[in-house]
Parts: structure tokens; C-alpha cells; sequence
């Protein structure tokens, strides 16, 4: 095993009819990869033994291979933005992308064969266009700073493909080539999918750095209504790992929360009705994979509170009754479950009653605290349990909630830090509070073009605080796009997100590289 060494920043592509040449062109290393256009070895080459013939263009990283009907392609980004500085490290988004083939000409193919090569390529650069991948080079994006700050030395040294949650891995499919050649590791990073925000912040002359970092999971990943629950192994639909994270003075501070689709077997295909009816499947053993879940959760995160926003009556009930069962036959002291019918009490604009589900949950979330570390790298607290929210989507009203309970725990953290005085309130802090509700909306409306095709429902209270008619129109609007896309393209979209990411049932369905 190699030392753990910084992904490469920038890279240059050179090009000659039998091989390609990735090199550095911002260091002082003189490693190149050498891709081997006809056999597709990859090895270590120097600078010097790079044919000056060769055409030069230059890329911002490799996404890694994949092998179409012509042959294998070599997937790059060619167009980054700077998201800003994470704990001084450099993340960024990827906004652009080119698959180039190994071969020359594809004239060995036959007509069938070009057209569903054409195909093939056409869904991986759609995928590659959904928006919401980040990397880093030099630092893991795959991890909470919890996980990061309670590992061993030797997991330090690891690569950044090595030590990757590979829950977040989102080009891990296309990775594959790399992964047992470790001195190849410094070429390619792992890509993450999702929505990161980074801010400088100041509150009373204090500067902080605020960042919210959501992870989508990539197993059991897919659109709305062509995936829900969860699969034999436990993974939910629409999982996403959500992280707030805040440095001042070399102390940082984290507090994270989980989304999910309700954790057992039910579906909800679209038939052109506006909502469909959920179904719960009655040929399964419901209780094993629901088991699954919350093994993987404790062991992940410690104590779980499962806050079910859902409605308690009409085609949801069913669902909600179910949930409360499963966690009452399950019988594990650890989870703790509570259902809270959010379009019920906030009904007729009275948003303010979501304080009830604050204050019904705000023991546990103190027993539950928060990460961290003081400027010396030691740890002075850990966060205990994590809450498992959960709607029909996992979206709307998920993220209200989430935004509440993170400005909740971001309040206790920066008056432990220093930045707040007792007394003084985040709300109070007009230029920080504006800055942190557009940055949970946008997160809100990120995860949602991602699952279900369009931003959030409900951002105007998340970006403002008070729900509007204007926002219940646009909810209107969102909904009606909702409705096009779930019943006359999601399924297209499902299909070639499975076909071009290569996975198969013997898989187990996970999707490393798709459109969500």
C-alpha cells in the first residue's frame, strides 16, 4: 500500500494515436499515466518518454473508464467552478465533462451496434450533465469530520479512492481499473453527488466558515416514483447524508442528519393520477430488511430517532401505521420513533407549529450533541445519534425540518466557540440568518431536481421564514412539472440511468455513475 498522496490538481491530456498521457502541469511531479489506446494498460510513465508530437489539451480530472459496444472510453472533466475553501481545502463543482474512445474510428461496428453505441454515450453524458458532482483533491468529501477524526494511522495514509465511504462514491463504477493499481491512485478522486455550500460568515466582528455538505447515497439511488423503500440489503431510496459544519479559530464543529425512503418494501408507480397510491408489497419479509437498515445506521451513527413527516390519513396512513409497527416489533432500545403529520399541524399557513416537533425532540437532540474539536485537533465532544428524517419523498418537507434542527444544534455550537454571547440569537443576526435560509433552500432544491426533476416544494418558508401565496403558487407550478416528468420521461430516465451505469440484478442494484 502507498502513502497517501493529494490527487493531482491540474492535469494535461496528451494525446497520440496509441496512447494517451495524463500528466500534472501544476506540481513538481514527473509521474504521467500512459494509457494504452489498443491493449487499455494503464502504467507509470515519466515526462520525458511523452512524444512531443503528442496534441495537448488540457482537463481538470478524470472521472475514470467505462467499456461501451466500441471499446473503452476515458471519461474527464474538462470545466470546473470553485465552491470555495472546505477546512482549507479546495472542493469543487464539476460543470462539464467529454467521454473519448480508445478507438479511432468505430467503422468495425455494425449498423445496430453504432446506434446503440450512440445511444449509450448519449445517456452517459446526460448523466454526466445532471447537476450536483463535487471533488476534492486533497481532501475527503466521502466523510463526516466525526468519521475522519476517529480513524487509525493507518487509514490516514490511504489513498483518497481507499479510504472512500463507498456509499458516496458516485464514479466508483467507473473507477474500477484503478482501484488494484494503487500507484495509480493519485490520478483519479472520488466524486460525490449532492450539494455542498461553503460560506465566510460574521457575526459581532467574528469570522467563521459556515458549510452544509449533503451526500447522496449511490445505492439504491434512482427518480421518484420508479424508486421508494428500500432493497434486500436494507439501502434506502434517496438516502443523503447531511453535514453542517462550522470553523472559528481553528475549532470546528459538525452536526449531521440522514434522509431516507420509508425502510421497508412498498412502491408507488406512476398511472397519471396526480399522486399515485403506495403499495406495500405482501410477498416479503418486511421486518429483515428493515432490520438491515437500522443495523447499518446504529453502527454508523449511534442512537436513531426516526421523525416521520407523512400524513396520518388518506393513501399515507397505511405507510405511517406500518413504520410505527415495524419499530414497535423491532424491539431495539436505540430507535426511537415519532410521527408528526406536517401538512396537518402547519395547515392554513400556521407554519409556527412546527415548533411542537422542535420542542417535542429538543431533549433528545441535547442528549444527542454535536462534533467537536478544539483548534489542537482534540476532540471534546462526539455526536451520539442522529435523526432519520424521513416524507414521501424525502424532500420537502424533509429539508424544512433538517434546516430547523441544524440552526437548532448551530446555535449551541457557536456559543460554545465563542462567536454568540448568551442571550444573543442567530434569527437576530440578519445578514447571517439570510445567507444560511438561501443556502438550506438551495440545498432543498438541489436534492430535489436530482430525485424528483424540480426544485423544492416549500423554499419560501425555508428561504424566508413564512410561507407565502406567491410560494404556494410556485409549489403549484413545481407540482404540475412533477406530475409531466414522473409519468412520460421518469422511466426513460430510470432505464438509462441503470443501462449506462452498467448495473445489473447480480449488482444488487447499486448505481456508481447515473442520473438521478
Amino acid at each position: 500500500m502507498v502513502a497517501f498522496k493529494p490527487g493531482l490538481v491540474f492535469r494535461i491530456r496528451r494525446t497520440t494515436p496509441e496512447k494517451f498521457y495524463i500528466e500534472a502541469c501544476d506540481d513538481g511531479s514527473v509521474d504521467v499515466l500512459a494509457i494504452d489506446r489498443v491493449s487499455t494498460e494503464m502504467t507509470l510513465t515519466v515526462r520525458q518518454d511523452v512524444p512531443a508530437s503528442a496534441e495537448t489539451r488540457p482537463i481538470c480530472g478524470l472521472m475514470g473508464t467505462i467499456r461501451l459496444v466500441a471499446g473503452m472510453y476515458l471519461v474527464v472533466i474538462t470545466k470546473k467552478r470553485k465552491v470555495g475553501d472546505l477546512l482549507g481545502h479546495a472542493v469543487w463543482k464539476a460543470l462539464d465533462f467529454d467521454v473519448i474512445s480508445y478507438k479511432k474510428t468505430i467503422l468495425h461496428l455494425t449498423d445496430n451496434q453504432m446506434q446503440d453505441n450512440k445511444t449509450f454515450l448519449s445517456m452517459i453524458n446526460s448523466m454526466l450533465h445532471a447537476d450536483g458532482f463535487y471533488f476534492a483533491t486533497d481532501y475527503d468529501l466521502t466523510h463526516t469530520l466525526q468519521r475522519l477524526a476517529n480513524t487509525s494511522p493507518e487509514f490516514q495514509e490511504m489513498s483518497l479512492l481507499e479510504r472512500a465511504d463507498q456509499r458516496f462514491v458516485w464514479n466508483g463504477h467507473l473507477l474500477r481499473e484503478f482501484i488494484a493499481q494503487p500507484e495509480l491512485h493519485m490520478f483519479v478522486f472520488p466524486v460525490v453527488h449532492g450539494f455542498i455550500a461553503v460560506k465566510s460568515s460574521c457575526i459581532s466582528g467574528k469570522v467563521f466558515e459556515w458549510s452544509v455538505i449533503s451526500r447522496r447515497s449511490c445505492f439504491r439511488a434512482g427518480v421518484r416514483y420508479y424508486v421508494r423503500g428500500i432493497d434486500s440489503e436494507g439501502h434506502a431510496a434517496n438516502y443523503v447524508e447531511t453535514e453542517q459544519i462550522v470553523q472559528y479559530n481553528g475549532a470546528k464543529a459538525s452536526f449531521v442528519q440522514t434522509r431516507g425512503s420509508i425502510p421497508f418494501y412498498w412502491s408507488q408507480r406512476p398511472n397519471l393520477r396526480y399522486k399515485p397510491k403506495p403499495q406495500i408489497s405482501k410477498t416479503v419479509n418486511h421486518l429483515d430488511g428493515f432490520q438491515r437498515h437500522f443495523d447499518s445506521q446504529i453502527i454508523l451513527y449511534g442512537r436513531q430517532v426516526t421523525l416521520n413527516l407523512i400524513n396520518q390519513k388518506g393513501s399515507e396512513k397505511p405507510l405511517e401505521l406500518a413504520f410505527d409497527n415495524m419499530v414497535t416489533n423491532l424491539g431495539n432500545s436505540l430507535i426511537k420513533y415519532i410521527a408528526f403529520d406536517f401538512h396537518k399541524e402547519c395547515s392554513h399557513m400556521r407554519w409556527h407549529r412546527l415548533q411542537i416537533l422542535l420542542d417535542m425532540v429538543a431533549e433528545m437532540q441535547d442528549d444527542f450533541g454535536y462534533f467537536l474539536v478544539d483548534a489542537d485537533g482534540k476532540v471534546l465532544l462526539n455526536q451520539e445519534g442522529t435523526f432519520r428524517s424521513n416524507c414521501m419523498d424525502c424532500l420537502d418537507r424533509t429539508n424544512v425540518i433538517q434546516s430547523l434542527l441544524a440552526r437548532r444544534s448551530l446555535q449551541s455550537q457557536l456559543q460554545r466557540m465563542g462567536v454568540l454571547h448568551i442571550g444573543q440569537r442567530i434569527e437576530e443576526q440578519t445578514d447571517f440568518e439570510k445567507m444560511y435560509k438561501n443556502a438550506w433552500a438551495d440545498n432543498a432544491d438541489a436534492c430535489a431536481k436530482q430525485y424528483a426533476g424540480t426544485g423544492a416544494l416549500k423554499t419560501d418558508f425555508t428561504r424566508t421564514g413564512k410561507r407565502t401565496h406567491w410560494g404556494l403558487l410556485m409549489d403549484g407550478w413545481n407540482s404540475m412539472i412533477r406530475y409531466y416528468k414522473n409519468n412520460f420521461s421518469d422511466g426513460f430516465r430510470q432505464k438509462h440511468m441503470i443501462t449506462a451505469a452498467g448495473v445489473a440484478a447480480d449488482q444488487k442494484h447499486h448505481c456508481c455513475l447515473l442520473l438521478p
